[in-house]
Order: C-alpha cells, then structure tokens, then sequence
C-alpha cells in the first residue's frame, strides 16, 4: 500500500531523469521525473497506456516493454516473466523496471483496434426518440402583435410544450431574424435546446455508448430514419488502473487522486470515440443532440466522479441506481453544447446497467419463456427469466477470460490464439490477424481446455496427462516449464497446469451461479429453452466447448446463442424509442436481485463445479 499512496510522479524534484517512450505508432513522448519512478507508473500518469491487467502490482507479468537505451537490471519477477535471451535483450515488466538513470522504452502495441458492430439493434422498434426537431416559419412582431420571442415560437408548435433554458433564449432573438423567421426548434425531452436557421430537420444524431471495463464502443445513429451511421471502438484508457473493476476501485482507495484520474481517462475515452464515429460519418458534433451510454456501475461512477469505494465493499451499495438526466458535456463528451445523455439504471453494484441495456435488447422482459442470459467476464452476469420474472445474480468468475492470471495469457488482439483444434498428431490454431501466436485470449483458453477433455489429456479433475500417457505424436508437447506441467501449442506459447486450475475456478463460479438461480426459482434444466451468451467474450466463445467445460448448462447446441454486444444494442434502443428507455427504468423494480454469498450451499456447490463434465 504505502507504494501506491505515492504513485503520482511529484510536480517538483531536485534532480530529474529522462524517460522517452517511443510508441507503437511510430511517435515519441519525452518525460522528466524523479529517480527512483517505475516505467509503468511514469506512463500510466502521464497518459501512455502501457498493457497491464493487475494495475502495476507485478502479479499479471502483462507489461512488458523493451529498454532501448540506459539500464534497468532485471529483478527475479522478470527472471519469471522473461527468457535468458529476452532479458538480455532488455524486456523488463514495466512495475518492476527503476528509472535511475535516463531511459529509452518501446512500448509493444496494447492491443489491436477491436471491430465494432455496424448492424441495427436487431429487433423491430417503433421510432419516437427523446429528440424531436420542428421546422416552422412565424409572423413578425408588429404593434399589434407583441408577443416574445419564445412566445411566439412556442405558440407555433403548440403540441409541445418544452421548457427553455437561458442558453437557447440569447440564441433565439438573434437567430430568428438572421433567418427571417424561418428555424427549426430542437427539443430533447421536453426541454427547447436550441433553435436553428432554415429548415434542418433531417439532421439529427444521437451517439450510442457501451461503456465497457475493457472496450468502450460508439455507434453514431441517424434518429430520423433509425439507422447506424458510423461505429468505432477502443481500450478503456483506464487500463493502466487495472482490468477489472476491482483493481480499479483499490487503486481509488489507495490514492485519493486516482478517481479523479480515472473519471477524466472515462472522459477521454468517450469524447474521443464521439468526435471519431461524426469524423467517420460526416456528421457535425453541433448536430448531435443525445447520447445513451450503458456500463457497468463501477464504469459508471468512475465517469460519473462518484465514489466507488462503496461498491468494493460489503454491502456494496452504489451512490445511486437511476442516473438522473445530464449533459453530454457531463462525461467529457463534445457534441452539441446543450446535448442530453441517458444512462442506464443499475440493478445493483454488480449488476449494472450494462445488463439492463442487454435485458433490453434481447427482449428478456417481453419473453415468457425459461431463458438464461449470461454476460461472460471477469465480474459475470447471470439473469434467468420465465414467466413468473426476472432474477438476476452475479458470479466473481475473476480474469481468466481476459488472459489475466494465465501464464501466456493476453487480450484478443493480434497474435492471440483465439480457436483450438487438437487432430491425433498435430495442434490446428487460430490466431487473430493469421500471425505467429504470441498469447492465448479467452476464448483460445477454452478451446484448448475442451480439446485436451476431447481427447483425454485432461482428465475430469483437471489433471494434464504425461507424456507416458499422450499420443506419440503429441506427447512431446506435455512438458514442464519452471517445474510445472504444460502442453505446448506452438513455439512459446503454452496451456499450464495453473492456467487449467484458473479456468476451473472461473467456469465454476460461474455454473454455481445459474445453478442456484434455477434453484432458487424452482427451474429444471432441462426447462431452460435459450442460453443468451452476451459480451464481447461471449460472441466468440464457442457452445461445444462452453458445454464440454461445464460453463453453461448440457442442453442442445441449438439452444446456446450468441448474444453479440447487447449492451451497445440497448443503448441504440434508448436513442430510438423513449417507450423502450421507459422500459429500461421499469425493469429496476421487475428484477430481483440474489446476492450468493448469502447462500448456505454456495461453497459446496462451487467445490462440486470445479470438475469438468
């Protein structure tokens, strides 16, 4: 603790040294700070993203960066994390690495651009958004007719009766005569925000957000004719705080300047995202009038500036569950000045309004069959509906699913094993971006794991097989690595023992939770009709194997579906329909919450879940 209370690089110092950066897009940053600073924290304070999912505590080994120029000597964590022949190079892990002395440091690439969905919200919705813009053309005040202003604008739009701020009435008077009286009045949600020259009606944008711990994506929609114009996505720049949420908030109560760090990273990450879908869509930012953004309630009040300390520890409580409505310019977001932004209710600290967007878009409130909806992460997910309602609980599945916590672990970037098929004598990989494997992502964990059940080089215990044990042609890959068992699958990247442990602990938490939600409903499984598998993890997860692992329920194949980005669908629906946000603030008093640790059988159950089917 007492190194994380002094983690910010002082403003002032008596001697400085150099630390030049050179990024992977060919540009350098050049920073002064004191001796004695670590490479990582030098960055992370200074804006450059260097890869990291424990937040610069030296247990993920994710930061490595390469020592160009001046020294760093190795520590024994990078004796663990590196070859003789890479330390020689000058790998070192950022948390570890000293500044002493002036430094040169590559910094690898954090992760490739992640693809953003372009489709539509994927069901039908009758369009009535919270923006509404009306085009009109008023007489001219004269003696007899000495209305205001305002007056007059909104005696010709006599339907709405919107309220208006000061902003909007120091437009208005000059606006209406430079136009000859002809403008068009833009309302979001019963507020006048801004009155326009001519005729502009059909220019009217809202910006879709999901905000995720990892990823954040934006879509840009046109809310007159419901349709997507433009997406982007990127890395939470909060990442060197942290991949989970957890981390994240420790680092918030460890130093008392990092939320505010962190609200601003959410800001950055936001706005940049805004100004990139309206780049990409020919769109101007003065004509986006809301936004709608869906995250988690720990991601929420980070960008919020609310505390989140209260929800890393019991009870966890959020500062609120119904968000109350801001402006854009509220989260850093640079569009219309007066522009609006909804968020999402929570349902509670872990299940937040991520989930409720995602309830939203697959249709889990309208739906009166057995389904079950489980967004695959770090913090999980799980919501059973039926006729009788909704019930919702979450599951520490911890970051295995993220590459964390896993020897050769990483992010679904390029170079990441995404896909696993063992044949009696060769290991058949898919690598994002059809390069040589430097990592396994989540979803290559799980197919590897599936496969060595398949053909019997793991047992139900988890136990990696000997080579004495394995296929000629295939035992040469079960060796030991540091003294620990592992199966090679090509050069140095590698499945451990360990690693297999982390993703029982993971898929056992996370069977435990929808099994004692359809305990607690009285629901066989054999009722359960659809398995909705949401996130970004989850669309690229594959059912046989999320069944052979026993992370989801044995039912048949056809009944386990990909959910895609249901958060982002949700918030697309909120820009829509207002009927449809309506539905969203319903579903907090439709949905009820099981916390498990309350649960008595909770422990046994998860022993019980951590074998394999």
């Amino acid at each position: 603790m007492g190194r994380e209370l002094d983690r910010r690089v002082p403003e002032r110092a008596l001697s400085r040294i150099r630390l030049t950066y050179r990024l992977d897009d060919g540009r350098e940053r050049e920073i002064a700070v004191p001796p004695g600073v670590t490479v990582f924290d030098a960055a992370s304070w200074n804006g450059i993203a260097v890869d990291s999912t424990c937040g610069g505590h030296g247990t993920c080994r994710k930061c490595g960066v390469r020592i160009a120029a001046g020294a760093a000597p190795p520590t024994s964590l990078d004796g663990r994390a590196y070859s003789p022949d890479r330390l020689r190079d000058g790998w070192r892990l950022a948390c570890r690495a000293v500044a002493q002395e002036d430094l040169t440091v590559e910094v690898p690439p954090l992760t490739t651009r992640p693809k953003a969905s372009t489709v539509g919200v994927g069901r039908q919705v009758i369009l009535r958004p919270a923006v509404q813009k009306r085009y009109v053309e008023l007489v001219e005040p004269t003696l007899k007719d000495q209305r205001s202003d305002l007056e007059r604008l909104l005696d010709a739009i006599d339907d709405l009766e919107p309220a208006a701020g000061l902003a909007v009435l120091r437009r208005l008077g000059p606006v209406l005569r430079e136009a000859d009286w002809k403008v068009t009045a833009v309302i979001v949600d019963e507020t006048l925000i801004d009155v326009e020259p001519g005729d502009t009606t059909g220019t009217a944008y809202g910006i879709a957000f999901d905000l995720g711990t990892t990823t954040v994506v934006a879509t840009l929609l046109d809310l007159t004719a419901g349709t997507p114009v433009a997406a982007a996505s990127r890395l939470n720049a909060q990442q060197p705080f942290g991949a989970d949420v957890i981390t994240r908030i420790s680092a918030t109560m460890m130093d008392a300047s990092a939320a505010s760090r962190l609200r601003d990273l959410a800001h950055e990450t936001l706005a940049d995202l805004a100004a990139e879908v309206c780049a990409e869509g020919g769109v101007a930012p003065g004509h986006v009038y809301e936004i709608a953004l869906a995250g988690n309630a720990t991601m929420t009040q980070l960008a919020l500036g609310l505390d989140p300390e209260p929800l890393g520890v019991a009870p966890f409580i959020p500062s609120a569950r119904a968000i109350p409505s801001l402006h854009a310019a509220d989260l850093g977001v640079r569009v219309h000045p007066e522009a609006r932004a909804a968020m999402f209710p929570a349902l509670g600290a872990y299940v937040g309004g991520d989930i409720v967007a995602g309830l939203l878009a697959s249709g889990m409130d309208r739906d009166r069959r057995v389904r079950l909806f489980i967004d695959v992460g770090t913090n999980c997910e799980i919501v059973l509906g039926s006729a009788a309602g909704l019930t919702a609980t979450a599951a520490p599945a911890g970051p295995a699913f993220e590459g964390a916590a896993i020897r050769c672990g990483m992010r679904a970037a390029e170079g990441a094993v995404e896909t696993v098929r063992l044949t009696p004598d060769t290991v058949e990989l898919g690598v994002i971006g059809d390069t040589e494997p430097r990592g396994l992502c989540g979803s290559g964990l799980v197919d590897a794991v599936a496969e060595l059940l398949r053909t019997g080089l793991l047992d139900a215990s988890g136990r990696l097989a000997t080579p004495d044990e394995a296929p000629a042609a295939l035992a040469p890959r079960l060796t030991e690595v540091n003294g620990e068992r592992v199966f090679v699958l090509r050069g140095d990247v590698y499945l451990s023992q360990r690693d297999v442990r982390e993703l029982q602990f993971a898929k056992a938490a996370i069977a435990t939770g929808w099994s004692l939600l359809l305990d607690e409903t009285g629901t066989d499984v054999a009722d359960v009709a659809q398995v909705l598998l949401a996130g970004s993890f989850g669309s690229y997860l594959s059912p046989a194997n999320a069944v052979r692992i026993g992370l989801v329920p044995p039912l048949a194949l056809p009944r386990i579906v990909s959910a895609g980005n249901v958060a982002g669908e949700g918030a697309k629906l909120a820009l829509l329909s207002l009927r449809e946000r309506t539905g969203a603030d319903a579903l907090l008093q439709e949905v009820r919450y099981v916390e498990l640790s309350d649960r008595p059988d909770f422990n046994d159950l998860f022993i019980t879940r951590l074998a394999f089917p």
